[in-house]
């Protein structure tokens, strides 16, 4: 049973709009952009407002689909292998996604349509009458939620416009142009910081699964690892492992036991987006998309498999011998009928949807096994220490996965790190295998510099490090919303 349960409506205005919606903790009909000025005059109408916040992660611009083919598909770790799965997702597979393609637009106007969500609950909550205490933390939420918005377009698109306040006519939409991404980023950071200094370390009851203070910590970590700025990326990590006793994070015994319905917003994870079959759309669509095409019933009971995220064959090559990883998150084959099937697909989020794309499954974001690996790396990039600490993080992980450690002098060449160099490409295999499906390889291999000479084999070229901004933003807005370089408008 999820905790969080939403009911998206939206108002477009440049692609920049509002939803609400409600939930467990929030019984309130959708409140429209029409009225949402003269709304906002009750805590309870800011719980409302901040559930529409809530309600974008489900969206298909963010984490109901956008975000595992950017993730996953446009790397190394899936491919589409049959094209009725889609004529867009093949373009972004194959590195042909143009500024027409519905990926850009679908992602740049699902996080403005969130961002614009989050807006109006930092902006409208100041000047409402109710607990200072949860006055503050409702904003925390919001900030950290606009953070992870804006981490992902800056990481996707690059310079986007900022947007932080509430936007009330499209001529509003007008005056805003591409922001730097350094000033993207520094927003990012102020809303993490900000976030991380309220929020409580957890959440219980109907109440779990909204953002708490390790995901602020964990997230901006990742920003800093992002940035390369490795002395503020290693402390702020550092913290999410110290204060284990508070957030009671800690690696499952099992890896298998970190997925499926039943082990959902468990003790190793730390920010989930929460999704519920058979509740007016809420369900997620990932035991549907992720099933081959033909397939039938051998994979997925209900509804269609859409073959739209299949694991590539260099992925199931990527998993060394008795990996206990490889078993819980993908599969060589499937019976149908008498006869079986040699086709890969991915089984960490299987499940028994109640209907086509509507499905128990949630998104898991942030983990502490990531929140390990990026500590490591961290460490190393500082400078590398024979056997020293970040080798303890990377085969925390590795004993985990029922492996043997790696060392600095290993008899076993396989197992063998002799420098900083070899522990990147280390820490780049582990996080591969480790997080593998979950979104995180694409963004590892752009953080990393690696993204050109590890997909070389694809047609990739220098600019689709990022997306094209979508050309209806450029159409709208052509005298300030200029496209990325090595895309035409």
């Amino acid at each position: 049973m999820k905790n969080i349960k939403t009911i998206f409506t939206a108002g477009v205005i440049i692609l920049l709009s509002a939803s609400s919606c409600t939930k467990d903790f929030l019984d309130r009909a959708p409140i429209s952009q029409m009225n949402g000025n003269n709304f906002y005059k009750t805590a309870d109408d800011m719980k409302n407002a901040l559930s529409a916040a809530y309600a974008g992660l489900q969206t298909g611009g963010l984490y109901y689909s956008s975000m595992h083919v950017i993730g996953d598909m446009r790397s190394d770790n899936t491919e589409i292998t049959n094209p009725n799965a889609g004529s867009d997702l093949v373009a972004v597979d194959n590195f042909q996604n143009l500024a027409t393609t519905s990926i850009s637009s679908t992602t740049w106007a699902g996080h403005y349509q969130a961002i614009q969500s989050v807006n109006i609950v930092i902006e409208k909550i100041e000047a409402v009458n109710m607990d200072a205490g949860l006055k503050a933390r409702y904003t925390a939420e919001a900030k950290f939620l606009r953070g992870l918005m804006y981490f992902n377009l800056v990481r996707i698109f690059g310079d986007v416009p900022l947007v932080t306040k509430v936007i009330n006519n499209p001529q509003e939409g007008y005056t805003y142009s591409r922001n730097p991404s350094a000033e993207v980023y520094a927003q990012i950071v102020t809303d993490l910081a900000d976030a991380e200094a309220v929020l409580p370390h957890e959440f219980t009851g109907a109440d779990i699964g909204r953002a708490t203070k390790g995901a602020a910590a964990a997230l901006l970590g990742k920003v800093y690892l992002t940035q390369k700025r490795w002395d503020l990326a290693a402390p702020q990590l550092k913290k999410v492992i110290d204060n284990v006793g508070l957030n009671k994070y800690q690696l499952l015994p099992t890896y298998a036991g970190v997925f499926g319905i039943a082990n959902e917003n468990n003790r190793e994870s730390i920010f989930e987006v929460q999704f519920k079959k058979g509740s007016a759309g809420e369900g997620s669509p990932y035991t549907n998309q992720f099933a081959p095409i033909g397939s039938g019933t051998a994979v997925v009971s209900i509804g269609n498999p859409l073959g739209q995220n299949i694991p590539t064959a260099d992925m199931s090559n990527a998993y060394e011998a008795n990996d206990a990883r490889k078993a819980a998150s993908m599969r060589n084959s499937y019976v149908l009928g008498a006869n079986t099937v040699q086709h890969n697909y991915i089984v960490k989020y299987l499940g028994v949807p109640a209907a086509n794309l509507d499905s128990d499954n949630n998104w898991i974001v942030l983990r502490y096994a990531d929140v390990l690996l990026m500590y490591a790396e961290a460490l190393n990039e500082q400078g590398y220490v024979a056997d020293g600490p970040a080798f303890t993080y990377l085969n925390q992980v590795r004993l985990r996965a029922g492996l043997l450690i790696k060392t600095s002098n290993n008899a076993n060449l396989a197992l063998r790190i002799v420098n900083q160099a070899a522990f990147r490409l280390a820490i780049e295999q582990e996080r591969r295998v480790e997080l593998a499906f979950e979104g995180h390889r694409w963004f590892d291999l752009i953080r990393t510099d690696r993204a050109v000479t590890v997909m070389a084999g694809k047609g990739i070229q220098s600019h689709h490090v990022l997306f094209p901004i979508p050309q209806s933003q450029i159409d709208i807005n052509p005298a300030l919303i200029k496209q990325n370089p090595g895309y035409t408008n």
